[in-house]
């Protein structure tokens, strides 16, 4: 099922999402869920908060065939590599919009799996821009938040011009 978009500057997108204790079927339910959406986007990454469900839960799929994604709960980043990379973001839920953010190249994840499993995975590029995206979402942060405050202010100028 697609499910609709909060809107900025709705509280929740703020607002760290909790933590999930176990995988059951109605967190399954969720991230199939969240998986039509971004795919009905079309989209790379989903964070549940972006839908108004405050938990830990992510989706990613930055493959190129799609149909590959990577079903997370309670992602944190283990380790992140020095080296960046430039990437334009945007989120669906300030649409129209989009910046240029660096962020590191590779990460290594740890995160609960569709089994309920812990598992550690590395993702590099678009992928790991991705997990580290959904991963600010979780914690109550936008990809805007990495601007400078003149750039931020300049974006958010600009989606309310959009949103009129």
């Amino acid at each position: 099922m697609i499910r609709p978009f909060l809107s900025w500057p709705d509280a929740r997108l703020r607002t760290p999402a909790a933590p999930v204790a176990e995988i059951t079927e109605e967190i399954r339910a969720v991230w199939d869920d969240m998986i039509d959406t971004m795919e009905a986007m079309p989209g790379v990454g989903l964070a549940a908060p972006q839908i108004g469900v405050m938990q830990a839960l992510a989706v990613v799929d930055a493959s190129d065939e799609r149909g590959r994604a990577i079903r997370m709960a309670n992602p944190q980043v283990l380790h992140a590599s020095a080296q960046l990379r430039s990437h334009e973001e945007a989120s669906p839920n300030l649409p129209g919009v989009f910046a240029k953010i660096d962020r590191p190249r590779a990460v290594t994840v740890r995160f609960l799996d569709a089994n309920g499993a812990v598992k550690e995975q590395d993702f590099v590029g678009l992928w790991a821009t991705s997990v580290q995206h959904q991963i600010d979402h979780l914690a109550g942060r936008m990809y805007f938040d990495r601007l400078s405050k003149t750039k931020r202010d300049m974006l958010l100028r600009k989606a309310r011009k959009l949103a009129r």
